[in-house]
């Protein structure tokens, strides 16, 4: 539809201007590291929903929703758009609770070193760092899958373009230019979304029509009380829950937020607006196995929409691509660097501010590499963010335990997720296997190291006390140096 010239003319003039709004903004919070990091007590309730709802809707939503409900049907959607939300919801008890003991604090791994020390800090850091990277690589991974359907330009081309100018703003100007550029991007992605929507949606003749054919040809899809969809559904939920309280990002809204009642409102709106995205996009999963449903199935989308798409809208997407990438891969890039700069700080205290920024933008731009590599492939995006959804599940209960209860040690942490990290990827699918036990992978993942937690306190004969009052002192504000 776009020749490859213009296509890529198009990518670089938007994630330019993107690039560009984003250093501007930032370069008068360029004062110290604090700023970069956490940007703390900056944002209230409509900026923190605006931003929020911004990096829940990553380039994935055009393709994973609607995929999970070609094989899960409609309670698959459903499941899909609640587990988004859920996260959202968890993170305000659990905010409120790390606000409350760790006043000062920047991020998660902040507290696991000083909750659980450093056997179970290593593990669960190893954990993020590779969530945050298989997200970074979905994501560019999705835009670049997209770019392709438009025009003939090659994966790695578009994931380059893409992932560098969203390297430029956020490694330039941290936290601060990723929640400026984020309140830019969903004012360009909710109208764009809702003519993508309102557009492919006439293509398909609109709902009774599918409906009508799925009830011939699929009657299992749209039938809620089908197992095979209950089972999708619960796969996603729990999956998408358990991973979105570990995301850094989420972690450093927490403290962005200008109170309490502003963290709250913001986590609680973004996590309800996000629900109608997610299902409206997943029923075009529907309307695929309607029309083609010997097609790709990770395209579903574009199958629906591409042959009556009109070509300004076509031009459009690109710009609603990128946005969609830029704010959820900015989240993973800002995360990624504040997790550098204050875990390198604890290490070396004795390193300025200019020495931990530059030490964790050259970190951050290493990482890139491997993540330019892999979105290169075209993997399913589906499949990569279930993989790390995985390793999430099994080190949650015993992280977040610790929020509240004394008598939670880092043995006990470090013993039940590796428990949970055995069962569940026992049972998980390899890429080109069917999704069968899904369901109880995760399930095990999350609750054997409940199992384990619960019987290792029943047979401990005494019990260790942990002074959580003491995590107040356990973080320490970073160097105020000019950067």
């Amino acid at each position: 539809m776009l020749s490859t010239q213009a296509t890529l003319a198009w990518l670089v003039f938007f994630a330019a201007a993107f690039a560009i709004l984003g250093m501007a903004y930032s370069r008068r919070y360029r004062g110290n590291l604090e700023e970069f990091i956490v940007a703390r007590n900056s944002q209230g309730s409509v900026a923190s929903v605006m931003v929020l709802l911004a990096s829940s809707l990553g380039a994935w939503i055009l393709f994973s929703p609607a995929q999970a409900a070609t094989w899960g049907g409609l309670t698959a959607v459903i499941g899909y758009a609640l587990g988004a939300m859920s996260p959202r919801i968890a993170m305000i008890p659990l905010g409120k609770r790390m606000r409350e003991l760790m006043p000062n604090g920047h991020s998660l791994t902040e507290f696991l070193i000083a909750r659980y020390g450093k056997p179970m800090y290593l593990l669960a850091l190893s954990i993020m760092l590779f969530y945050l990277f298989i997200a970074m690589s979905a994501e560019i991974t999705a835009i670049a899958k997209m770019v392709t359907i438009l025009a003939p330009v090659p994966l790695w081309a578009t994931a380059a373009i893409v992932l560098g100018f969203t390297l430029l703003y956020t490694t330039y100007g941290g936290l601060r230019a990723s929640i400026f550029t984020d309140k830019v991007q969903i004012v360009i992605i909710i109208p764009l979304l809702a003519a993508l929507v309102f557009i492919g949606w006439k293509a398909t003749g609109g709902v009774m029509p599918v409906m009508d054919k799925l009830r011939e040809t699929a009657p299992q899809l749209i039938d809620l009380h089908d197992i095979g969809g209950i089972k999708a559904g619960l796969t996603f939920f729990v999956a998408i829950l358990l991973t979105g309280i570990f995301h850094q990002g989420n972690w450093q809204r927490i403290y962005s937020a200008k109170d309490i009642p502003a963290m709250r409102n913001g986590f609680l709106l973004g996590g309800l607006l996000v629900v109608p995205f997610i299902f409206i996009m997943g029923l075009f999963g529907l309307a695929f196995m309607a029309m083609t449903p010997q097609g790709d199935s990770s395209v579903a989308l574009f199958s629906v929409v591409m042959p009556n798409i009109p070509l300004w809208l076509a031009i459009a997407l690109i710009p609603l691509g990128i946005s969609l990438v830029m704010c959820s891969a900015d989240s993973a890039i800002s995360a990624i660097s504040s997790i550098v700069a204050v875990d390198i700080g604890r290490v070396m205290p004795k390193r300025s501010a200019p020495s931990l920024m530059r030490l964790s933008r050259w970190l951050v731009l290493l990482v890139a590499i491997p993540v330019l590599i892999v979105a290169a492939q075209g993997y399913s995006v589906l499949y990569l963010f279930l993989l790390a959804d995985l390793l999430c599940s099994a080190a949650a209960f015993p992280v977040f335990f610790g929020l509240f209860s004394r008598s939670h040690t880092g043995r006990e942490a470090v013993m039940g997720t590796i428990a949970g990290l055995i069962a569940g990827l026992s049972m998980f699918p390899m890429p080109n296997e069917p999704a069968t036990h899904l369901l109880e992978s995760f399930l095990l993942a999350a609750l054997t190291p409940v199992a384990i937690i619960t019987l290792t306190r029943l047979l401990k004969r005494r019990k260790e006390h942990f002074e959580l009052a003491s995590l107040t002192h356990a973080s320490r504000r970073l160097d105020q140096e000019q950067l």
